[in-house]
């Protein structure tokens, strides 16, 4: 048995646009994020799901719900489902941080997968411990609906970790692929494996979506 997942981005957030780094921090989706998400529900309308999870950050769950209510299916959240954790950068724009933390920031653009950014409000993740929690989390809502559909609301990151999972690509290459706001990524989830199908579909969108990761 396959399931079908349907792996979705966030809409967009006003820190997505100013280039302000997430993380776990919990931001609303702006305007543009809200239009992006009614659009999206009503793209997915037909879609025969089985069920609708969501990261329990708000401008997942907020995503999430305007495919729920279109579909009429509760918003099932999981917390394993959030961006990566980056301590101390989470809330600064990419450029404080490159000015404030050089060295860490080196390494975190040079895609040093076990390094660890330094610890803020939370304790920072490595790249690999991310991709093992999301990669996971994935995995298990997958097995739960074997064999069915399901849309899952997520952030760049998470999506990120997908999809070098589905194509066997390595952690520490560079992403040479675009992850965008409310964009719809398909998979298939069978005998333990994800495979892709389709990536990055946003036909739905009538303005340009952004492709910044959180």
């Amino acid at each position: 048995m396959s399931t079908t997942i349907l792996l979705i981005r966030h809409g967009e957030t006003a820190w997505n646009a100013g280039r302000r780094l997430q993380g776990h921090i919990d931001i609303a989706l702006n305007e543009a994020g809200l239009a992006q998400a009614a659009a999206l529900g009503q793209a997915l309308a037909d879609e025969p799901l089985a069920a609708i999870i969501a990261s329990d950050l708000q401008r997942a769950q907020q995503t999430a719900q305007a495919v729920a209510d279109v579909n009429k299916l509760p918003v099932q959240t999981d917390p394993l489902l959030r961006e990566r954790c980056y301590g101390a950068f989470e809330g600064l724009l990419y450029a404080d941080i490159a000015a404030r933390y050089p060295h860490e920031y080196a390494q975190w653009q040079s895609r040093q997968i076990d390094a660890v950014m330094p610890s803020g409000e939370r304790q920072a993740e490595s790249f690999r411990q991310f991709y093992a929690r999301a990669n996971g989390a994935i995995a298990r809502w997958a097995q739960q609906y074997d064999g069915q559909t399901i849309a899952i609301v997520a952030h760049g990151g998470v999506l990120e970790c997908a999809y070098r999972e589905a194509v066997g690509m390595t952690l520490d290459s560079p992403r040479d692929f675009q992850v965008k706001n409310a964009s719809v990524n398909r998979f298939s989830y069978a005998d333990g494996k994800l495979h892709l199908v389709h990536w990055g579909n946003i036909e739905h969108l009538s303005a340009p979506a952004m492709d910044e990761l959180g």
